[in-house]
């Protein structure tokens, strides 16, 4: 009986450390997303990005759906799990320069 008390603890911990490491996406209607692509287990590959595109959020349902459409592609519904927001940074050719001075 312990044992059994001792694994619905630990249950209960793992759970509750894992719920509460989840991050809530939400997406708005133009937003930029990238799309997982879970097709791409069957077939590994080391250098192979799992995540594709770059898709506009046309609109958002209330039970976790989202249409999405790409430049190829027209729109489809996706789950909203498999989606995640696409950040466009700043371009590989802008660096900043540091001039490093030799110690004293």
């Amino acid at each position: 009986m312990n044992a059994y008390d001792s694994a619905s603890i630990y249950k209960a911990r793992s759970k509750q450390y894992h719920d509460a490491r989840i991050e809530k996406r939400e997406f708005k209607e133009g937003e930029k997303v990238l799309l997982y692509n879970s097709r791409l287990k069957l077939f590994p590959g080391k250098l192979k990005s799992r995540w594709s595109g770059q898709f506009d959020v046309v609109r958002v349902f209330p039970h976790g759906a989202i249409e999405i459409r790409g430049e190829d592609y027209g729109p489809f519904k996706v789950n909203g799990h498999r989606l995640k927001h696409y950040y466009m940074g700043d371009s590989l050719g802008s660096f900043a320069i540091i001039d490093l001075k030799d110690p004293p």
